[in-house]
């Protein structure tokens, strides 16, 4: 499989946040009404797709390109005591879990690999402070604190149903506001999406047009209004993860790891409420079966090393679909290598 990363620029909020499975899913859609994306039809790919995956997302998080490019990934979701030795002083060690729980993204170097016990943390005002920032002036991070601004703002707006006969909220006690949360980003902010693909299937001219579809189009909820635009600034070649000195993976989208692979996992819980988009969104059941994934930022120990053998971890997950059987989601993620010290005896 080839590996790239391709970069964008939100262009407006978003009703519903940029994950690796929803991304495949808006692709999947892409090469159903345009068959030149995949060799062959959608559905032979769809087919095969738990033994040879023809495209695997990841979700989009901030980058940082200057004298050198930087990742910022969710923080990982482990123990604090993986992020290095305890304090031995017990106040100092509750003082050393608060700060890290303020620490919402990690830092990783331009070679996608990540050491857990040297691993930078940073706020999101820290991060805001280094988006926004020309990062060489005489100001340091400890000054971040004073900036108000946010890489990602959760805004709520307002909504009230309307009675499309009279053009107004209705009579008789209809009044009945309800709120939906968009999130924005701030406007200096670039995100990046790794993107795995078998070059059997397509190539990354033609993954970027889909997505450059989906980014004038609009994604997720709310696009017949304006929501989920964003462009593609750039596209680059990756190299396929090295594992050779690495212990652990690190997942870069919701996945879902299956059985009997892995020692081992540390991960927040997320639930997919699925809907499907498209011509599907008015069937006569448009919602799909829930799928509990193990969130991004999940770390997996494998019980062996053959998990390295390939570039992407997970299984993909069938049957969720009442409309259309064929539907699939997306339960692999590509991941990150992780290097692991030997387990430290004090715990925070």
């Amino acid at each position: 499989m080839e590996r790239y990363e391709i970069v964008i620029q939100p262009l407006s909020a978003f009703g519903t946040l940029l994950k690796g499975d929803t991304l495949f899913g808006h692709f999947c859609w892409q090469a159903a009404y345009d068959s030149a994306l995949l060799e062959g039809n959608l559905e032979r790919w769809v087919s095969v797709y738990d033994r040879q995956p023809f495209a695997v997302f990841s979700s989009a998080f901030p980058r940082i390109k200057r004298e050198v490019v930087t990742y910022y990934f969710k923080r990982p979701d482990i123990p604090f005591a993986m992020f290095g030795k305890a304090p031995d002083n017990r106040n100092e060690r509750i003082r050393s879990v608060a700060r890290i729980k303020e620490k919402t993204w990690v830092a990783v170097g331009g070679d996608l690999k990540l050491d857990l016990m040297r691993a930078e943390l940073l706020t999101d005002a820290e991060l805001y402070w280094k988006i926004s920032q020309n990062d060489t002036g005489s100001e340091t991070l400890k000054d971040a604190g004073k900036y108000l601004g946010s890489v990602r703002t959760v805004f709520a707006q307002p909504h009230n149903s309307i009675n499309r006969l009279s053009a107004t909220t209705g009579a008789g006690g209809m009044f009945a506001p309800y709120v939906k949360e968009n999130t924005f980003y701030c406007s200096e902010c670039e995100l990046v999406i790794i993107i795995l693909f078998d070059l059997e299937a397509t190539d990354i001219e033609r993954v970027v047009t889909g997505l450059k579809r989906i980014g004038s189009w609009g994604y997720g909820r709310d696009a017949s209004t304006g929501m989920g635009r964003f462009r593609v600034t750039e596209y680059n070649r990756l190299d396929l993860p090295d594992a050779t000195d690495s212990d652990a993976c690190y997942t870069v989208a919701p996945s879902v790891p299956g059985r009997n692979r892995y020692e081992r996992i540390f991960f927040r819980p997320f639930v997919r409420f699925g809907k499907h988009g498209d011509r599907l969104a008015t069937s006569k059941n448009p919602f799909k079966n829930p799928v509990i994934m193990a969130d991004e930022g999940a770390v997996v120990i494998p019980n062996n090393r053959e998990i390295f053998q390939r570039p992407y971890f997970g299984t993909p997950v069938t049957g969720v679909s009442q409309v259309n059987p064929e539907t699939i989601v997306q339960g692999y993620t590509p991941y990150l290598p992780v290097t692991l010290e030997p387990k430290n005896e004090s715990r925070l």
